[in-house]
């Protein structure tokens, strides 16, 4: 048994590389630290690279935390009240400590569930009560969800959903400990009275929805920024530097008059990008600027693309088909019109988000961008990585120890190991590195095993890092390598070790490089000749494109 429990490559080993560099080097020394790193699944050459494009909301404009999500959480809460869910709820508190990006919710069973990239369970919790693993299999026998069945199952992808998370939790919570409620296996009665969990979820959802289009939250955001939005002094800096070296665009679904008033502030600086130049409107920054854009509707069919009037703010009548003028403000669209506009192809485009689904995924999906994804909960993540070294350091000592138990036995050996302490060891282990982390552990993993959430990013984002500013850091030609990314027979069997013909058995008969072949002749064939072309023809890297 080798390497069964044990940290496996994580996200982690995404690391920054230069041209030339791998991220299997055991003691990779890197020029940046790790707060300021930014890390590759997909190969990147920034000077390909002509336009740049961003989200607003929590790329651009960071909310800080955990002020604006109890703000989000104690608005939703009364809405709820006031739609006729009871005054009692007012005694919950928001908790930044219990809630994470990634969590499902079963719309069926009210249980709230973190689960790995296959939809494996991790963690399931239903209200405030972690459910044992028997419990679990009650409901699921398997410990196994179909990730693909969203009637069900609603992934809590955004920063936006974490107060959400927490009031699912709090309205469960209540109705299934106060007195006069039965719970049921789909909901709660009282008296008549059944709410099914599926209801619960749907008020609450339509109770976050109220909050953000009426213009609640966002006008008390509005009313004190500076309690609520991080103000960066480097982000005039790094979008002029932008500028010089391609174009820079704007895409976000809020509409102009929040985007005016955030952007003004988040710009409101006495100096332009260096300290000796003078101020400049924070629009002379962008090339296009796109409002009220419906992600991700915006890269299907899109909608009508209309002017935006920058005094009143009213949208111009009619279709707008004229070119993209800089520092104008336009609404709608869509990312064909847009790259029509901008003459851009879709690997030209890097663009900036923090939405995995509605900025990340569709862009690269449905459009070829190269993605960027900003995770603010990097900082946490890598701090704790770094500060409980020691437990993956253990993590992996019984793992080895595991090994050594079944290293001399075969399939005639009638001995069975005990590793029943091992295992209890390594469960230990596992749990507190997952409570250094939080309520529901790591963000991308639980053990030796990835999240739902970390396969996402794994998948869509070419570079993801906890915030954009740190491509302030790296110059505009600098290739972004992806580390090899290693399979189990790759990563477990040292380059050292010697292969033994001997121990093979003849059913492994598919080794071209054995006498098996002999009578073929195989270098007279028109196959072969083409194989030993010195031309290079196989491409490594996904930006590695020479002959452009």
């Amino acid at each position: 048994m080798e390497h069964a429990n044990g940290i496996a490559p994580s996200l982690h080993n995404g690391l920054e590389n230069s041209v030339g560099d791998r991220g299997a080097a055991p003691n990779k020394q890197y020029k940046r630290g790790p707060t300021a790193r930014v890390f590759v699944n997909r190969s990147l050459s920034l000077d390909k690279i002509k336009f740049f494009g961003f989200d607003m909301d929590y790329t651009l404009a960071v909310y800080k935390s955990p002020q604006y999500e109890e703000l989000g959480f104690e608005l939703a809460r009364d809405r709820l009240i006031h739609c006729g869910y009871p005054e009692e709820l007012k005694r919950y508190i928001y908790d930044p400590g219990f809630v994470l990006r990634g969590l499902i919710f079963d719309r069926e069973l009210g249980h709230m569930l973190k689960v790995d990239t296959y939809g494996n369970i991790l963690v399931c919790t239903h209200g405030f009560k972690f459910l044992k693993t028997s419990e679990v299999m009650e409901d699921y026998p398997n410990k196994f969800i179909q990730l693909g069945d969203t009637s069900r199952y609603y992934i809590c992808n955004t920063l936006f959903n974490l107060p959400e998370i927490y009031l699912q939790a709090c309205v469960i919570n209540y109705f299934c400990t106060t007195e006069g409620y039965v719970k049921k296996r789909q909901g709660v009665q009282r008296g008549n009275l059944v709410m099914s969990y599926a209801t619960i979820h749907t008020d609450i959802r339509a109770a976050v929805d109220f909050v953000h289009v009426n213009g609640e939250l966002k006008s008390k955001t509005i009313e004190d920024l500076d309690k609520y939005v991080v103000k960066e002094p480097k982000l005039p800096l790094l979008l002029d530097r932008m500028r010089e070296h391609g174009k820079v665009f704007l895409v976000t679904n809020s509409d102009f008059e929040y985007t005016n008033k955030m952007m003004t502030y988040l710009f409101d600086f006495p100096h332009g990008p260096q300290p000796n130049e003078p101020h400049r409107p924070w629009s002379s920054y962008f090339d296009v600027v796109l409002v009220e854009a419906r992600k991700p509707k915006f890269f299907g069919e899109g909608t009508v693309l209309r002017k935006v009037d920058m005094e009143t703010g009213k949208l111009h009548i009619g279709h707008y088909t004229g070119t993209l003028r800089k520092g104008a403000v336009y609404s709608g669209g869509s990312s064909d019109a847009l790259c029509d506009m901008m003459n851009a192809k879709g690997k030209e485009i890097l663009y900036i988000g923090d939405h995995i689904f509605g900025d990340i995924l569709k862009s690269k999906k449905r459009r070829g961008w190269r993605t960027f994804l900003v995770v603010p909960e990097m900082s946490h993540e890598l701090a704790i990585w770094l500060e409980k070294k020691d437990l993956y350091h253990r993590l992996n000592e019984l793992d080895s120890m595991i090994g050594e138990k079944y290293r001399n036995l075969d399939s005639a050996s009638c001995e069975r190991p005990n590793i029943h302490s091992l295992q209890d060891s390594i469960r230990s282990v596992v749990h507190e590195m997952d409570m250094a982390f939080g309520t529901f552990g790591s963000l991308f993993r639980s053990g030796s095993r990835q999240t739902f959430f970390a396969s996402q990013v794994t998948r869509y984002a070419d570079l993801y890092a906890s915030s954009f500013i740190n491509l302030l850091y790296y110059p505009f030609c600098y290739f972004f390598r992806a580390p090899a990314v290693l399979m189990p027979h790759e990563s477990t069997v040292d380059h050292d070790s010697q292969y033994d013909i001997t121990e093979e058995s003849p059913m492994a008969s598919r080794n071209i490089n054995s006498n098996n072949f002999e009578h073929l002749k195989l270098e007279e064939l028109p196959s072969q000749q083409m194989c030993r072309s010195t031309e290079i023809t196989h491409t490594h890297d996904d930006d590695d494109e020479s002959d452009e």
